[in-house]
């Protein structure tokens, strides 16, 4: 069932408001994954965004998407077959660092709602006249910031931002003071040490913590 750019960004608005911060997960042992899912979803994070750069991310997802009250996505999807790939192991959104003419077709064609990356106007643009609204702002931190976002988004009436990429639970309330912002992507709510000792309960207050941001849209 295809699914055309608006609606597209209508589905990732839906999802980008059930909590400010969507979990940026870099899964190395997919055993790990439904525990790791369990915690941040119990925290108040049932948006999870599982990054396609492992070997066990598929697999992951798998393990993510049957867990209630969670709402499972592929990230770093960058080709068609990266969005087979997402699809196949039940994400129900795909995440890209930027956009393609092949991805933005392959995630239309295959129904897959994406929010697609943009770090310039131009890019933002481009997007935005294909019917995409709700964009990812990346890298955000080497971008400049919740500033440069401010700047970004002032002449672009109409367009809101997920702002990843060395976003921090310092950083994070920046970005959510911009009227543009619904939410952040951050990866410090799981960090690496933590998942590999299966410190759940440590990931969960970290869930908690970050479920207080909040936005000003």
């Amino acid at each position: 069932m295809r699914i055309d750019p608006h609606s597209a960004s209508r589905r990732m608005r839906e999802l980008a408001v059930l909590a400010p911060v969507i979990p940026v997960l870099v899964i190395e042992q997919a055993a790990q994954a439904r525990s790791l899912g369990q915690a941040l979803v119990a925290g108040g994070l049932p948006v999870l965004e599982v990054t396609l750069r492992t070997p066990a991310a598929a697999e992951a997802i798998r393990a993510m998407a049957g867990l209630e009250g969670a709402v499972v996505g592929a990230g770093t999807v960058i080709t068609p077959a990266d969005v087979d790939l997402a699809l196949a192991a039940g994400a129900q959104f795909a995440v890209s660092p930027g956009a393609t003419d092949d991805l933005l077709a392959a995630c239309e064609a295959a129904g897959l709602p994406l929010l697609p990356g943009a770090a310039t106007a131009s890019e933002a643009m481009r997007l935005a006249a294909r019917g995409y609204d709700m964009l990812k702002f990346f890298p955000a931190g080497p971008a400049g910031g919740a500033p440069a976002l401010a700047a970004l988004a002032a002449p672009l009436p109409g367009i809101s931002f997920c702002p990843t990429g060395g976003v921090s639970v310092t950083t994070a309330p920046d970005y959510l003071r911009l009227p543009t912002v619904p939410c952040v992507g951050g990866s410090w709510v799981a960090p690496k040490s933590l998942v590999t000792a299966g410190d759940w309960s440590a990931i969960e207050r970290l869930a908690r913590e970050a479920r207080g941001l909040t936005p000003a849209t």
